[in-house]
């Protein structure tokens, strides 16, 4: 076999979405696994929906992510990967077309756009999907002369066979067959303006890019078939594709941009702390499965493993507490430096909090159960705000028979250290228990509502050291005063 040569082949309409990060690793994964290429070629020749900044936020995610790409292009100076408007300027399309017009395979269609909608319209009328009426198919040479005459401009056309059946032996669907008589008649490959359509454009690219195979989503299907026709009429090897699975949300619905109650844009994950080695990893779980029950993997692991024989051929249902397990075992595995960096951008911007070293003892008090680096600011609220509130719950508890008296000797315990500090405060509890008889439940969580307001959280003991005598003492009156 050839050497492996992929690409992921985005549009600058908007900015790096899960779906489309979720086929950018898989094209990555795909190529590194068989020591083969990963392509990225910007798809920005539909001009009017290119968005400002959207190519740099699909590059520079795609980047944080891990993942790069293996040809630059040079761009006075600067680097970066292909762009078909660039390719588009070099008239590389245009040679195609010519030679499809030149074989009778494609044709200039005349038809103006107010002639075309007044056509889709009475199709539409009639109960029929709308498709070319191909019009200008069999013009004769007079009339194009005349069309000529006019000035008109015009589109190509390809033509597409009559009752031809399609099938190619997909990556992930096995075999699919389609009839050209279900694609909706001979389609533009070049605009008025020749810039090429996206069907035309990508065969053309990914032949002279020498593309093996194709891994993209199954909303692509659909123009696999129009482009194996291309291939087959410009006598060019097909590659092989692959139409991977959607992604779905928890209610099993198509993932939808508009859909609010998911996060779906890989910068809005980056910009509330996730990591990126653990999206990289939640990311390839959506529609591929290892061996095993194992689900935390290393980039170099998931390489190792990845084969496109295990790629899901049910929806891929996006599961937000997974991904937020996935990036708490990374957030674990940080050291501590490495984790107060990525917390205290956080702590700066939301609570307005000092850097320095009893700011890094509060943080790190969550370092294990932290879930994302945002979370941090309502984790640690406790110790900024000026006075403790309970919920019913906690009330309910501490409004037992004989919590009082717990809190009134935890109290002068406290006051009475020489010391503040954990280890300290450990012995003062204990003294409670020694003096009250009281253990177990009805000593410690007593202790930590009266204390942080809180019925669960970190270690208890260290919550109290760096909340500080007055602060201690001034909660347990506040929650004496409520029972």
């Amino acid at each position: 076999m050839s050497k492996v040569r992929v690409r992921y082949a985005p549009s600058p309409t908007g900015y790096l979405h899960i779906g489309n990060a979720r086929t950018a690793l898989f094209n990555y994964l795909f190529a590194k696994h068989n020591g083969g290429d990963f392509i990225v070629r910007i798809e920005d020749t539909d001009i009017a929906r290119n968005i400002e900044g959207g190519e740099k936020s699909q590059l520079d995610n795609l980047k944080w992510l891990g993942v790069d790409w293996d040809e630059s292009i040079d761009k006075g100076g600067d680097f970066g990967p292909y762009n078909q408007l660039a390719r588009f300027e070099q008239g590389i399309y245009q040679k195609y077309a010519d030679q499809l017009l030149a074989n009778d395979m494609a044709y200039k269609c005349y038809c103006t756009s107010e002639e075309l909608d007044a056509e889709a319209e009475k199709q539409k009328a009639a109960g029929s999907i709308p498709r070319y009426n191909g019009k200008c198919s069999k013009l004769t040479a007079e009339q194009v002369a005349g069309f000529e005459a006019e000035g008109r401009d015009f589109t190509v056309r390809f033509r597409v066979s009559q009752d031809e059946e399609i099938t190619w032996n997909d990556i992930v669907k096995g075999d699919v067959t389609f009839n050209s008589k279900d694609i909706s008649g001979d389609f533009n490959i070049l605009k008025r303006d020749g810039i090429p359509t996206y069907n035309f454009a990508v065969v053309v690219d990914d032949h002279l890019m020498q593309m093996t195979h194709i891994l993209r989503g199954e909303d692509h299907i659909s123009n696999t078939p129009k482009q194996i026709l291309m291939y087959n009429a410009l006598n060019m090897e097909v590659p092989r594709f692959g139409h991977m699975t959607l992604i779905v949300n928890p209610d099993g619905k198509k993932l939808s941009k508009r859909d609010t109650s998911i996060i779906q844009f890989i910068e809005q994950y980056k910009d509330l702390g996730y990591l990126p080695e653990a999206m990289f990893n939640f990311i390839t779980l959506l529609g591929w499965s290892p061996v095993g029950e194992e689900e935390i993997f290393t980039k170099d692991q998931l390489i190792e493993q990845f084969d496109e024989n295990r790629l899901s051929k049910s929806p891929a249902k996006f599961d937000e507490a997974k991904l937020t397990w996935i990036n708490n075992q990374y957030v674990k595995q940080l050291t501590d430096e490495q984790y107060y960096d990525l917390v205290l951008p956080f702590l700066q911007k939301d609570l307005n909090a000092e850097d320095n070293a009893w700011l890094k003892d509060v943080a790190l008090l969550y370092k294990d159960q932290l879930s994302y680096g945002q979370e941090i600011t309502e984790l640690v609220t406790l110790f900024f705000k000026e006075q403790i509130s309970l919920d019913e719950e906690s009330l309910e508890f501490v409004r037992q028979e004989g919590v009082v008296q717990t809190l009134e000797a935890l109290k002068a315990n406290l006051q009475a250290l020489e010391t503040f500090d954990a280890d300290n405060i450990k012995a003062a509890i204990k003294a409670v228990q020694k003096d009250l008889g009281v253990k177990g439940k009805m000593l410690f969580m007593p202790s930590r509502i009266a204390t942080t307001g809180q019925m669960h959280g970190p270690d208890l003991t260290s919550s109290i050291s760096l909340l500080g005598l007055d602060k201690a003492v001034a909660n347990i009156d506040y929650v004496i005063s409520q029972i």
